[in-house]
């Protein structure tokens, strides 16, 4: 009897102690596979855009100075007090409107002077003219002296003379009380006016009244520094950078001093051939197209034209590009999830997005958030960007496209950037 209860007693303390052991070896394995699972969700994730290759066109940016397409400065030709302005100042008027008015009296009078001189001088050049013709038979008949007949034709001679320059003296009189009418000589808007009634003008000199000016279109001039045009030319010919549309004028775009940018383009019309001594630069000019005159002469814009086309330009986000005291970097994920500083070259900025011409192929992906969470070297998982349209809402497989495959070339034009420029330290 006490034998079997003693077996009994054995059998189940081994029974207790084996499911122990069981429980503790299951409770470890259920440990290591949470701390497995832990760690691989410890990984950080990057967000990040697969950026493509394209032809884009050198934008260049320059302060400019907008001015009026024709200007004309209305002076007093003729010398009088002015009586009357015609116009209302600010108003367009035409070609041969009139402006100001000057008393024409004083001008008539001598209007009427000079008819007079040149009266007289006609009846003189009658009466040596009638004697000329005779002396001509007394001559013949020797009734006078050759001396005689040749004065007579002297004297005709000098009173035909003076007939010419009465006529003169009365086209010269009839001008300036013509000029008593001030008018427009050209088509435009006319500015504010430099003299009111009653100023004596044109005596000494010709008076400023005012000015008239064309602004539908208006000139924009700016300059470029000589370096870029060089560099530029450079690239050129080494087959870096494709001459775009030749047979068009480049298009000029500006900004306004408010911020906006001014909805129509223009062209550019000269570029000088000398380089300016004092800034090192090369002068440029645009017209712009103005119908409503919201481009005012004297104004700074900020002018943008788009040059030769670059046919292998990467765009990534402002926020991926990052400034080293080595240079731009960007930070790309390889087809495993490890990081690499990628070293490129990014020396324009079009709207939200870096134009880099060297250091990407196209086809990376680039991390586009957070840049400085993640380091060189770094595991990490990948998901899409949002705003990447090739893959928008899709997670980025850790089996990605290798960085020999091949690259989209696309030569759309791009849509001229509303943001401003960048600034000194972006740039540099």
């Amino acid at each position: 009897m006490s034998s079997k209860i003693d077996y009994r007693t054995r059998f189940g303390l081994l029974t207790g102690v084996s499911t122990s052991l069981i429980a503790s070896t299951l409770l470890l394995a259920a440990c290591s596979e949470r701390g497995k699972k832990e760690t691989a969700d410890a990984t950080p994730q990057a967000v990040v855009r697969t950026v493509e290759r394209r032809a884009e066109p050198l934008t260049m940016q320059q302060p400019g100075r907008l001015e009026a397409y024709r200007s004309a400065d209305v002076r007093a030709r003729a010398g009088g007090v002015v009586i009357e302005r015609k116009y209302q100042e600010g108003q367009k008027v035409a070609k041969g409107d009139v402006l100001f008015r000057i008393d024409p009296q004083p001008l008539s009078a001598a209007l009427d002077a000079a008819r007079g001189a040149l009266a007289k001088a006609q009846a003189e050049h009658d009466s040596a003219r009638d004697k000329v013709e005779r002396y001509r038979g007394l001559l013949e008949s020797h009734a006078i002296s050759a001396r005689e007949d040749a004065e007579s034709r002297a004297a005709e001679a000098r009173t035909r003379a003076d007939v010419l320059a009465a006529r003169a003296e009365v086209r010269k009189a009839e001008l300036n009380l013509g000029y008593t009418s001030v008018t427009s000589p050209i088509a435009g808007r006319v500015r504010r006016a430099e003299v009111t009634e009653g100023a004596l003008v044109g005596l000494d000199s010709p008076t400023l009244l005012t000015r008239v000016e064309q602004i539908d279109p208006i000139y924009v001039n700016f300059s470029q520094p000589a370096a870029e045009v060089y560099a530029m030319t450079r690239d050129l010919r080494a087959g870096k950078l494709q001459q775009g549309n030749e047979a068009a004028a480049p298009q000029v775009h500006v900004t306004l001093p408010d911020g906006r940018e001014y909805s129509l383009p223009g062209k550019l019309l000269f570029t000088d051939l000398a380089v300016d001594p004092g800034t090192d630069t090369i002068a440029m000019r645009a017209l712009l197209p103005n119908p409503d005159g919201v481009l005012l002469p004297g104004a700074f814009v900020q002018v943008r034209m788009q040059g030769a086309v670059n046919p292998n330009v990467v765009r990534v986000p402002r926020e991926a590009l990052t400034r080293t005291g080595e240079g731009a970097i960007v930070r790309v994920v390889d087809a495993q999830g490890k990081v690499h500083d990628r070293k490129v070259r990014a020396e324009a900025i079009d709207g939200r997005d870096w134009l880099v011409t060297d250091g990407l192929k196209g086809g990376e992906h680039v991390i586009v958030q957070n840049v400085a969470q993640f380091a060189d070297g770094m595991q990490v998982k990948t998901r899409a960007d949002a705003t990447d349209t090739a893959n928008a809402g899709k997670t980025v497989a850790l089996a990605a496209a290798p960085a020999h495959a091949k690259t989209q070339n696309n030569a759309v034009p791009v849509e001229p950037a509303r943001a401003g420029p960048a600034s000194q330290a972006e740039t540099h």
